[in-house]
């Protein structure tokens, strides 16, 4: 769910592990979310169940309400009276409705990137998460300039959830300026999901230089002499100097340089396990291991530390 009012994820969205989903939207009736369960629990089909609950209800055309059921049957009610564009579409195993859209182009992306990860393997929480980013990419809601929420919630009978209650998921995002994108950043940090973070194989000078000050203070290779420079690059005085001079010279010099560059930085240059295990000793040394960190970490905390340290040795000589 996402819409242009803050904290939607406390009225709209209903679930109940192995029974199905409501969501009543437009002019909310909070109770029917637990009466439309109630109603699918006792076998009720969810259009028998959608034409119950409104049957006495006064302002029935002011009124948003979709249903769906573990058997994946769907059905939904728009009110004549809800703000345009406001519309619903429904197909397997899913329901959208929408109002105060900009237009059906709206639920029509929805429905279909809900359709195209059909069978893919994600888990249903992206797979509903990415249709509503779809959805808002086409615009969303059309009252830009309120506030505005998101919210998901999944109920699986197979998982207790933290208070017994089978909600697997319940993510909200009670006000945000990209509700949708927040709520996907959630779900994607916490499930630790491929995309929450940027990662490669690290190698650079930055690497030389934590090894160079932890070989320094005596934690990385402290048998080790001096510390090595880095062989000379093409754009240095001396290999300029003999590309003109002696160009045949020059190229076995580049080529030479290249393997002993290669060498150097698989050496000095990689952040590899022998200097994880360098940074570990520094970071319990000097008290700054903390529950949750990870092998290796070189945060703000670590730099700072390494570096005051560093410049205290070089004192001190």
């Amino acid at each position: 769910m996402t819409t242009r009012v803050p904290f939607v994820g406390r009225a709209v969205p209903h679930v109940r592990a192995g029974i199905g989903a409501v969501c009543t939207q437009a002019s909310t009736v909070v109770e029917y979310g637990p009466r439309g369960l109630d109603l699918m629990a006792k076998g009720i089909e969810p259009a028998a169940a959608v034409a119950q609950l409104l049957a006495d209800d006064q302002q029935r055309e002011s009124r948003q309400l979709g249903m769906i059921d573990m058997k994946g049957r769907s059905a939904a009610h728009t009110g004549k009276g809800n703000g345009n564009w406001a519309g619903s579409k429904q197909g397997l195993n899913y329901t959208v409705q929408a109002n105060i859209m900009v237009g059906p182009e709206v639920t029509d992306a929805v429905a279909a990137t809900f359709e195209a990860t059909d069978g893919s393997g994600m888990p249903l929480a992206e797979r509903m998460i990415l249709a509503m980013e779809a959805g808002q990419n086409k615009g969303g809601d059309r009252r830009f300039g309120n506030l505005q929420s998101a919210a998901i919630k999944i109920a699986d009978p197979n998982d207790p959830g933290r208070g017994g209650d089978h909600i697997a998921l319940a993510i909200e995002v009670g006000e945000h300026p990209e509700p949708v994108g927040e709520m996907k950043r959630i779900y994607y940090t916490t499930g630790r999901r491929l995309g929450y973070r940027t990662f490669s194989k690290i190698e650079g000078n930055d690497v030389v230089e934590l090894k160079r000050m932890l070989h320094a203070l005596g934690y990385w290779r402290p048998s080790l002499g001096a510390f090595p420079t880095p062989p000379p690059n093409a754009n240095s005085p001396k290999m300029q100097e003999l590309r003109k001079s002696n160009p045949a010279a020059y190229e076995k010099a580049l080529a030479d340089n290249k393997q002993a560059g290669a060498a150097y930085n698989r050496e000095f240059a990689s952040f590899d396990d022998e200097t994880i295990a360098a940074v570990d000793k520094f970071r319990a040394d000097q008290k700054l291991n903390y529950q949750g960190n990870p092998p290796g970490l070189v945060d703000q905390r670590f730099v700072d530390a390494l570096k005051a340290a560093y410049l205290a040795k070089r004192k001190s000589h």
